[in-house]
């Protein structure tokens, strides 16, 4: 008997270890982050993914145990929170609830979770720590220089860069050290001679009068006991703006300035705080002699300071830091990526011109700069020019308006010498070198491209080429364009954050990148660029002072907020933003309502439609001003449906009823203004037949005759273009999409004739332009690196070519409905969500379709499958019924729909 119950035991226990081996958790994060340095919520967001080798695996409860440290958490004590058995299929957006936290505490955790399959071991434990939680926790003063050097040169905006050290000394052994610094436009910081990080171009930028970011860096590896050294070095950025000649227009912070402090901890358990204060020295007179992102930074290397950032250096002739005025904003911790270098780009071809000047082609379009290798005699100037393409061998730069993007290095002489800027980025292809001594290698020279360190997040090939081209320069254009806030273009006098250009591109960009820390970051830039009486700026944080009270551009504030909400499920992102967006459709709709009902107002219409031909719109500037009030009633008519969601979502519940009535009345203004007998809406042009259908003001009767409409002008009148600006392409192929006609849209995502992407690939695009005749507009306005035009492009890759839509709480339920549009054989596509990664990929022959698919644990997919009956259908040799994760649900429209659990699956479907 005693033998049976030790058998019986051992069974049950190895049942169990198998269990729990086939189901882990892992990738926990905190705000998204791993094991994050600074975090300045009290309450913030925990997630993690469960990776199991079953199929339809579930999440039915957690348990999440928080401690003070490690060796407790090891012993499964939460004395900071101990969440228990919770019953709950939620992990992505778990928000801590245990004991309030300190400034600095360190804070561990670790989950395990229970699912339908059993449970698993508890997770490998992860950490955050608290930022300075309060302004009380900065201890030091802000430093600077508030006034002009000789070197600097007020006119041109470009100041030579601000240098600051401090020495102090260890007089016992260290524990850790932790360094806190605002380093404002731009900073760096050494230790003891050596950079910190490798982070560039930072902090984030923001409007500084309203909130600023902290960066936070463990350098406890670059201390020792002994003497030590402080440095840091300051750029403009975007504190000292790049133009100081329209004060009505440019905001302008000030001079750079800094508060950092280095908290120190020793292994005998006492504190010490090295801050900035009128101990430290400064000097203009560096090598660095001037800077800013528009015209490019100048390096003089024989004004090298050697061993400036070391202990022992001579600063006698560096001047006392003066105390300078706070910016005013409040201090946050930068949860967002910073900039760096994120890829190394060699050229690939060099062109030598006259007077010994050479041209690099890098190949690619995209922003950055320049690594560049040269030995020669002291004094020796080089100037490097930078362009996005060339005329006549030469490099084209009117498209850059007055901004210079050169840079100038100064050789100090000996031996070899290498050099890249610090405070400046520049989008380009081509570089022009001038001044180069001896005979360039390419070997010499590496582009570097820079933007927001983030993972890319989503695949997509497919049987067409065009298509996967497209989608390659997409992911160029959208990464060049990342800079702490998401920027128009990299290369020109702008480089703004322009809400109108991303509506529904951010939406697209979800699925190529984890951007969603920077839309979290720009979404507060928005907030708090909102006036008091509920105006939103077209550019926020408002460095450029344009409120033209328009619908469609502000209006992507409540768009941004509703795709983080559908694609992260993080509730926070409406509630904080709710009375911001309540305040600001209550603004508008009281000013701009005229007594028909009509939202009136609008700036800037369908932006850059194209011109009817290449030849019309030759030479001519592409900045003409349509305003439509159409266009600003069909986007308030959206957005109130999107607030009657966001009201509930955020237990405003009683809100839902104004806002639905509301649009329910505008609905019937806006036929009785807009609509024709002859089954057409406005001016008849494509974008305004695209929002009525899109946004569903169209009424039931009259649906058929509209999208007869809308087909009989993409085919007959465009000859099968389009013909949408900015505010059309947002809504264009999903609207033909959910009409039947994604071939339709195949056929304007293939086409290679003017006006459509493949006419900018055919003509040498390797991002996406800014215009639609981008080869010949006229340059005052024409970037050849923006993401404006990409409207819904990227969301019909994801959503419609391969079926990846979430349908409910972040991809808990995946909608997987693919086009299988005639002419395209094969699609790739995965997307790494918060639950794990999704992936579709299909082949269609005249036989059969091969459909495999991937859903992570704790998803399922309704899966929507283009069979008349659930008989042609077969999964790993099994017919329906007998698919372990798979259940028949009905027929619709021709399609048989499943239900399916997580796990990989391969469909085969016979025509």
């Amino acid at each position: 008997m005693n033998v049976l119950k030790y058998m019986l035991i051992l069974v049950c226990t190895l049942i169990l270890v198998d269990l729990r081996a086939s189901t882990r958790v892992r990738d926990l994060r905190c705000e998204l982050l791993d094991n994050p340095q600074t975090i300045d919520r009290q309450q913030p967001r925990l997630s993690w993914k469960i990776e199991a080798s079953e199929r339809a695996v579930k999440q039915t409860a957690y348990h999440i145990l928080v401690a003070s440290s490690l060796e407790k958490l090891n012993q499964n004590v939460g004395d900071l929170w101990d969440s228990g058995l919770t019953k709950s299929s939620n992990s992505i957006s778990v928000y801590y609830a245990g004991k309030g936290l300190s400034s600095r505490e360190a804070v561990f955790w670790k989950v395990k979770v229970y699912t339908n399959k059993g449970e698993s071991a508890w997770s490998a434990p992860s950490s955050w720590r608290m930022g300075l939680m309060y302004y009380k926790d900065w201890l030091g003063r802000w430093i600077g220089f508030d006034g002009y050097f000789p070197s600097d040169n007020k006119d041109s905006g470009q100041l030579s860069a601000r240098y600051f050290r401090k020495e102090f000394t260890l007089r016992k052994p260290l524990k850790e050290a932790t360094a806190y610094i605002m380093g404002l436009g731009l900073y760096e910081l050494y230790i003891n001679g050596k950079k910190v990080g490798n982070q560039v171009l930072a902090p984030s930028p923001t409007d500084y009068t309203e909130n600023i970011k902290y960066n936070v860096h463990d350098v406890t590896a670059l201390l020792s006991e002994g003497q030590q050294a402080l440095g840091v070095i300051l750029g403009n950025g975007r504190f000292y703006a790049m133009r100081q000649t329209k004060p009505y227009k440019v905001k302008t912070f000030g001079f750079p300035k800094m508060q950092m402090q280095l908290m120190l901890t020793y292994l005998d358990g006492s504190t010490e705080v090295i801050k900035t204060d009128d101990t430290w020295t400064g000097t203009a007179d560096g090598p660095i002699t001037a800077n800013n992102e528009y015209d490019g930074e100048s390096y003089d290397a024989r004004k090298e300071m050697l061993g400036w950032a070391n202990a022992g250096f001579d600063d006698a002739q560096w001047m006392k830091a003066d105390y300078v005025q706070e910016p005013g904003g409040r201090y946050e911790a930068q949860l967002n990526s910073d900039m760096k270098v994120m890829q190394n780009i060699a050229p690939v071809a060099i062109t030598k011109k006259a007077l010994g000047r050479y041209i690099l082609d890098f190949g690619q379009n995209f922003s950055g700069w320049v690594k560049m290798r040269v030995k020669g005699t002291a004094g020796t100037a080089i100037r490097l020019r930078f362009a996005e393409s060339l005329s006549d061998g030469e490099l084209f730069t009117a498209n850059l308006r007055d901004a210079k993007a050169t840079d100038q290095y100064i050789l100090k002489g000996g031996d070899q010498e290498e050099w890249e800027p610090r405070f400046t980025y520049h989008g380009f292809r081509y570089v022009e070198v001038d001044g180069y001594p001896g005979d360039l290698q390419k070997q010499d020279f590496l582009g570097r491209f820079v933007y927001d360190e983030m993972t890319s997040v989503g695949t997509f090939h497919s049987s067409n080429e065009l298509l996967n081209q497209i989608h390659q320069n997409a992911w160029w254009g959208i990464a060049s364009n990342y800079k702490g806030i998401p920027v128009d273009c990299p290369q020109r006098n702008e480089r703004q954050p322009w809400l109108g250009d991303r509506p529904t591109s951010a939406y697209g960009e979800s699925f190529l990148f984890d951007n969603t820390l920077l839309y979290e970051k720009w979404l507060e830039d928005i907030r708090l660029s909102q006036k008091e009486d509920g105006a939103i700026p077209d550019v926020a944080p408002a460095f450029w002072r344009y409120y033209s009270d328009n619908i469609s551009w502000p209006g992507t504030y409540l768009f941004v907020a509703d795709m983080l909400y559908q694609q992260n499920g993080d509730v926070r992102v409406l509630e904080k933003h709710y009375p911001a967006m309540k305040k600001w459709m209550a603004y508008m709709r009281l000013r701009y309502t005229d007594k028909d009902g009509i939202l009136t107002k609008d700036s800037y219409g369908d932006w850059c439609f194209p011109p009817a031909s290449i030849e019309e719109g030759r030479g001519k500037i592409a900045d003409k001003k349509y305003p439509s009030a159409l266009i600003s009633s069909a986007f308030y008519y959206h957005l109130l449906h999107i607030m009657e969601r966001f009201s509930v979502s955020t237990n405003n519940a009683q809100d839902s009823l104004g806002y639905a009535a509301q649009a329910m009345q505008l609905k019937k203004d806006f036929n009785e203004r807009f609509y024709h007998a002859a089954g057409y809406y406005g001016s008849n042009s494509l974008t305004d037949n695209l929002l009525a259908m899109y946004f569903q003001l169209v009424e039931e009767e009259n649906k058929d005759r509209l999208a007869a409409r809308i087909v009989e002008i993409i085919t007959q009148e465009n000859k099968g273009h389009l013909s949408t600006g900015v505010v059309g392409t947002q809504w264009i192929m999903r609207t033909l999409t959910e009409m039947g006609r994604a071939d339709l849209a195949y056929t304007l995502a293939t086409k290679k004739t003017y006006p459509s992407w493949g006419y900018m690939i055919d003509n040498g695009a390797t991002t996406i332009w800014e215009l639609w005749n981008g080869n010949t507009a006229h340059p005052k306005m024409n970037s050849q690196n923006h993401v404006m035009m990409l409207g819904d492009l990227l969301i019909w890759y994801y959503e419609n070519l391969a079926g990846i839509k979430t349908e409910t709480d972040a991809f808990e339920t995946i909608k997987m409905d693919p086009s299988f549009v005639s002419g395209l054989r094969h699609v790739d596509a995965s997307y790494q969500s918060l639950r794990g990664e999704i992936c579709s990929q299909w082949t269609v022959d005249k036989r059969e379709i091969l459909w495999k698919i991937r859903i992570p644990a704790n998803s399922k997919a309704r899966v929507f499958i283009p069979a008349s009956a659930p008989a042609a259908i077969t999964e790993g040799g099994k017919k329906l019924g007998k698919i372990e994760g798979v259940r028949y649900v009905e027929i619709q429209k021709d399609k048989v729909l499943l239900e399916v659990g997580s796990g990989e699956y391969e469909f085969k479907i016979k025509r």
